[in-house]
């Protein structure tokens, strides 16, 4: 049999007209170990007093997203750098030094959690001395102090877009909403940033609760996200495993909520609480850990139909073990109280998950890296950082859940030039298998702002634009009768519309 060795090119081109082509199955990710491997390990903390990490972040940016941030129990906040070639001899304590870029007392307490902003040039810790600290992450100076909460501040996370504006979760049972433009005193202290606060988000008096410390825990907000509807914040207590919606616009109750396990009924019922929420980058789903020790995932377009897929294996036994949806949706990764990480594949929510050894304390903070596909970063009680890497090909051959989109057919060339140019063709001509020769008119490297058309909303259309049948169309459609929607998640009835064409037609017919 002749073998496609010893075939031509040719041969193998006309064998696969014939034949098809043959494309390899891509490995099972679930079922094989090998393609996680650790890439390097440094302890946190100073040399005489090692203390156990709370939370770690990646930098966003591409230029700097090999940068960790890390805090802990003693307040320090450590920056490392994760690029660096690790001896697989050489110990934790040996890269320590080696990672480090620097150091800074950041507070005089825990620092629950940490996030960048401004294209990380300032960093925001949450710490449980009720305050928030906005940093400038090349001068490690202290730029503004928020303060206001009376518990400890155990999430936080900044708008989508517009970073100065952020959301903090609280063990008084609040979470509140921040504007860091309000005050641009150069002193260091300031209350007067809060937009609003929502007190009680999260409380509950007739359910007995699981974990340490329940009196806090029937209040506590442990973790507060602003969703990338840049509208809508999700928040999660310690009382229940009930994720609630709120709208910025309108924070006098949430609009909707979900739950990862129907209520408990019966005497003696017990309610788990939920450790952290997270989202991915597209905005079309957010996981929740929960403390029955499974990691449920909602579709955010679905809240109603309850979660979709739920992850078991690990065991989240307190609150500080978190999770984390990777940026594409196509795997979560937890920490775990028996001292293992865990990462399960998205769409094969049944299979085993892979676990990744190495600590010998409780797995606590978890995150992914951005900007370098497959680096992920484990942080545990025994005060050492684990780095790992997934095997890239399989990485980023898996098709996510959130990257699925609907094909949609282009224009045709002559819709294309009527649509731009306005004009009408003087070709009268029918020729059904190929497009006229058209001289384009919009000059693709030098664009006419005048040329182009401009999409917008509803209502700035109807403030900014004078024409008569536009606002016609306008007054018409059902959207006028709405004020501003209610969120995103959930928008009010609209006129329907087929293609892109439909939104340049109906205002210029």
């Amino acid at each position: 049999m002749e073998t496609s060795k010893n075939r031509s090119i040719f041969q193998n081109i006309r064998s696969r007209e014939l034949n098809g082509f043959r494309v390899r199955k891509r490995p099972c990710f679930a079922d094989d170990s090998s393609r996680f491997s650790r890439i390097g390990a440094f302890d946190y903390g100073l040399e005489d007093e090692i203390s156990p990490p709370m939370a770690l972040s990646f930098c966003k940016t591409s230029k700097n997203a090999h940068i960790l941030a890390v805090t802990g129990e003693d307040g320090y906040v450590c920056l490392y750098n994760t690029r660096l070639n690790f001896p697989s001899s050489s110990t934790s304590a040996e890269n320590t030094e080696k990672a480090r870029k620097c150091k800074w007392l950041a507070h005089d307490n825990a620092v629950f959690d940490v996030c960048w902003i401004k294209d990380d040039n300032n960093l925001l810790t949450a710490c449980g001395d009720h305050s928030i600290k906005v940093w400038d992450s090349q001068e490690r100076k202290c730029l503004l102090a928020l303060t206001g909460h009376t518990g400890s501040v155990k999430s936080i996370s900044a708008h989508p877009s517009n970073h100065d504006v952020i959301v903090s979760g609280s063990r008084d049972g609040s979470f509140a909403l921040w504007d860091l433009r309000c005050s641009r005193s150069t002193r260091a202290h300031s209350n007067s940033l809060t937009i609003a606060s929502v007190q009680g988000a999260h409380t509950s008096s007739n359910v007995k609760t699981r974990g340490r410390r329940s009196k806090a825990a029937s209040m506590s907000v442990t973790s507060a996200l602003y969703m990338k509807d840049e509208v809508s914040i999700a928040t999660a207590g310690a009382v229940d495993s009930v994720v609630k919606f709120w709208d910025t616009r309108n924070l006098k109750a949430p609009f909707t909520q979900a739950c990862t396990q129907d209520k408990p009924s019966g005497k003696g019922a017990r309610s788990y609480g939920i450790s952290s929420l997270s989202q991915d980058l597209n905005g079309v789903y957010i996981s929740a850990s929960c403390m029955d020790s499974r990691i449920y995932l909602f579709n955010v377009l679905q809240l109603e139909k309850g979660p979709i897929k739920s992850f078991k294996g690990c065991n989240i036994g307190s609150f500080f073990v978190k999770s984390r949806l990777s940026p594409d949706a196509g795997h979560i990764l937890s920490g775990s109280t028996d001292g293992l990480a865990y990462v399960w594949q998205v769409n094969k929510p049944q299979a085993d998950p892979i676990k990744l050894e190495g600590h010998d304390g409780e797995v606590t903070a978890v995150d992914w890296c951005s900007n370098e596909i497959g680096k992920i970063a484990t942080a545990a009680d025994d005060s050492v950082v684990q780095l790992w890497n997934i095997n890239s090909s399989c990485y980023s051959t898996t098709r996510s859940p959130s990257s699925i989109r609907r094909r949609e057919k282009t224009l045709p060339m002559m819709k294309r030039r009527k649509l731009f140019t306005h004009e009408e063709t003087k070709d009268p001509i029918k020729r059904p298998d190929l497009d006229p020769p058209v001289q384009s008119t919009v000059q693709f490297d030098s664009p006419d702002p005048t040329s182009i058309p401009e999409m917008k909303t509803p209502e700035p259309l109807k403030k900014q634009l004078s024409n008569t049948h536009i606002s016609e169309a306008f007054e018409g459609s059902p959207d006028a009768s709405f004020g501003s929607p209610s969120s995103v998640l959930n928008p009010p009835p609209s006129i329907k519309r087929k293609t892109i064409l439909d939104y340049f037609v109906a205002s210029s017919s």
